[in-house]
C-alpha cells in the first residue's frame, strides 16, 4: 500500500473531481490518496463522486479555515 497526496485547493468544480479521478486512476487497489480541498462545492462533490466511482472515503478532517483533507482508499 502506497500513500499519495493531491492539493486541489486552487481548483474549482468540476476540475476538483477531474483531477482527483485522474490521480486515483494511477493508483493500485489499497493505495491511499490524501486530497486537500476547500469547503463548499469541492468538499460536497468530490467525496460523493469518489464513492460513486467505487472508492472509499476513510476520513475527512478540517485542517485550517475552510481547508479540508480527505483520505481515499483506492478500490
Amino acid at each position: 500500500m502506497a500513500r499519495y497526496k493531491l492539493d486541489i485547493t486552487k481548483e474549482h468544480c468540476p476540475m476538483t473531481f477531474v483531477k482527483t479521478k485522474v490521480e486515483l486512476a494511477k493508483l493500485k487497489q489499497g493505495d491511499l490518496l490524501e486530497v486537500i480541498l476547500q469547503a463548499g462545492e469541492p468538499l460536497e462533490n468530490v467525496p460523493k463522486s469518489v464513492i460513486e466511482q467505487g472508492d472509499k472515503i476513510l476520513e475527512t478532517n478540517l485542517i485550517k479555515d475552510n481547508i479540508y483533507t480527505i483520505f481515499i482508499e483506492k478500490n
